[in-house]
């Protein structure tokens, strides 16, 4: 397995993770649980944001940027009600 596979299934497993615990911070109700699951939360996002900065610098994550036309062209079309 190569580099770029491996650390894009551990940026899965973390996503994944990430949406575990917002949902046990939502949905727990009990403070100390609610309060548990949230810093858990914000750990996963930190090591998330850790490991795109990693990909991203390795050229293994690139974003690139849509022009605002391209947006709008796309808006119209779902909503025709919506100006852009």
């Amino acid at each position: 397995m190569d580099d770029k596979t491996m650390l894009e299934g551990i940026l899965w497993d973390l996503k994944v993770l990430g949406d575990l615990c917002l949902h046990g911070s939502i949905e727990s109700g009990v403070n100390e649980v609610h309060s548990c699951f949230t810093k858990a939360l914000n750990e996963v996002l930190e090591l998330q944001n850790e490991l795109f900065e990693v990909m991203s610098n390795l050229g293994m994550y690139n974003v690139t940027n849509v022009e605002v036309s391209k947006i709008n062209k796309t808006i119209s079309k779902y909503n025709p009600t919506i100006e852009g």
